[in-house]
């Protein structure tokens, strides 16, 4: 059987100190009274008590609604997930045909647009070293045809990364 989590602060009647120096909903601080008083304050409101710092000498207790409070941190937690930009990467060959270039380049675009960062490589096996001219031809290529919707951020002999124009 599943044990129920308890509160990450003790909350109305799970208080266990005398007394309290309270806070009220309107940030008011009412100075150090009985706990059962500012649990009364608490109901005449319809809000929660909530102990915000336990571990102060008399603990600190706040008048709150506290489902919206833990509602708001977990907002606060995830909003900070998606605003990270990934970078995506796309590894071709000097010989690449034109059906799969116009389709990692179109994945680019995508990429591009869901704010995201690219970065191409070409990677060069064998005699391929002997004509790294065709690597540099196929990286300004990619470059003229996503001119329009990114911006060359770097290029260097490791590759090309491209950012999202901030239109």
């Amino acid at each position: 059987m599943m044990k129920k989590a308890e509160p990450a602060h003790p909350i109305n009647h799970n208080i266990r100190a005398a007394d309290v120096l309270l806070i009220d909903q309107d940030n008011t601080n009412q100075g150090v009274i009985p706990t059962s008083d500012a649990l009364k304050q608490a109901q005449a409101v319809q809000l929660d008590l909530v102990v915000v710092s336990p571990e102060a000498q008399p603990p600190v207790a706040r008048i709150m609604d506290y489902g919206k409070h833990l509602y708001q941190q977990k907002k606060r937690l995830n909003s900070g997930k998606s605003s990270k930009t990934r970078l995506k990467e796309v590894k071709l060959r000097p010989n690449v045909d034109d059906a799969d270039y116009s389709r990692r380049v179109d994945l680019a675009k995508k990429w591009l647009g869901d704010g995201n960062m690219v970065k191409f490589q070409v990677r060069l096996r064998g005699r391929e070293h002997q004509h790294r001219d065709r690597a540099v031809e196929l990286l300004s290529r990619i470059q003229d045809d996503l001119e329009n919707i990114g911006k060359v951020q770097s290029l260097d002999r490791r590759g090309l990364v491209l950012q999202m124009v901030s239109a």
